[in-house]
């Protein structure tokens, strides 16, 4: 259990996780989206780039014996591919992904805090729809942490040059961040995944689809804590939304609160089979280089773009005006 300052920095950790994940519009989705029909990757990118912050930030901390606890990984297998399309079928149906239903709510659309009710409910329902065999633990002290001492000048290196190269090239940067406007994808990266970072070293491997988890199976280690700290990701969320201008008490239709429901439910079955949701994907199995992180984030991409792909062909008129 976290006390005193420790738990303070953290909970303010987990606010600014908040705060850039809806300043920054930071969703799988919409990152999908943006290859599908515009063709571009910059926020896919971003994604990845949140890896990789971490993946350095891990072998720092592990070279400074900052990291209390290691976190523990899963073998790949069939519920891996399984899990990811439930996954990235939900975040189609929710058209958000459980870090764009955070941004979301920050926006004040209200229906999405049906989302993590039905992740919640998806958690505590997975064994009756579905009988996975538990997929092999392991742990991460080997691959990634055992990089040589190299590997951790190199990475501090690239940590600098994309920290200083967008405050020489566009120096709008830091006025963005305490402004009104919307984050670029780099910056809302890099505030992320050092939150994220310190929020490792002090709570250890912290995710808030694995709260939602923990609860579903009473799983109740560090309950109160890291409830608290989903609150203060919420809290954030909204204040980001406040602060931008962008904050809308808008009208909850039955329509899009079962749209998220349902998508919620997905996505928890989904992150049970895979082991793990897309936040803990790209924020933990994927910087510590475990292959199953990697192939459950392509899959559910791959998913969620065939999906999108498909909804367009449906919606696009035939040369009579007629759709197909």
């Amino acid at each position: 259990m976290l006390a005193g300052l420790a738990f303070a920095v953290a909970a303010l950790c987990a606010g600014t996780m908040g705060f850039a994940i809806q300043r920054g519009a930071t969703c799988t989705v919409a990152a999908v989206e943006e290859v599908v029909q515009r063709r571009g990757a910059r926020r896919l990118i971003a994604l990845i780039e949140a890896a990789v912050w971490v993946a350095g930030g891990l072998l720092i901390a592990h070279r400074l014996h900052w990291l209390a606890q290691v976190p523990v990984g899963y073998a790949l297998n069939g519920w891996t591919f399984a899990g990811a399309a439930l996954l990235g079928i939900g975040a189609f149906i929710t058209r958000a992904c459980v870090f764009g239903a955070i941004a979301r709510l920050g926006s004040g659309e209200w229906a999405y805090a049906a989302t993590p009710l039905g992740f919640y409910l998806g958690c505590l329902s997975v064994t009756v729809v579905f009988a996975p065999t538990a997929a092999p633990a392991f742990s991460a002290s080997a691959g990634l942490l055992a990089a040589p001492a190299l590997t951790v000048w190199l990475v501090t290196g690239f940590f600098v040059w994309r920290i200083a190269t967008p405050l020489i090239e566009h120096r709008r940067m830091l006025r963005d961040l305490v402004g009104r406007r919307l984050w670029s994808p780099h910056a809302a990266t890099i505030v992320i995944g050092l939150a994220f970072l310190v929020m490792l070293v002090l709570a250890g491997a912290w995710a808030y689809t694995d709260v939602l988890a923990d609860l579903a199976r009473g799983m109740m280690r560090d309950v109160a804590a890291r409830t608290v700290l989903l609150a203060c990701l919420l809290v954030g969320a909204i204040v980001g939304g406040w602060t931008a201008g962008r904050l809308r008490f808008t009208r909850v239709r039955a329509a899009a609160l079962a749209r998220c429901l349902i998508g919620g439910v997905l996505m928890g079955w989904g992150s049970l089979l895979i082991p793990g949701g897309n936040d803990g994907l790209i924020l933990v199995g994927m910087p510590l280089l475990w292959p199953y992180a990697w192939a459950a984030f392509a899959t559910m991409c791959l998913t969620i773009g065939g999906a999108q792909s498909l909804q367009r062909w449906l919606a696009r008129p035939t040369q009579s005006g007629v759709a197909p």
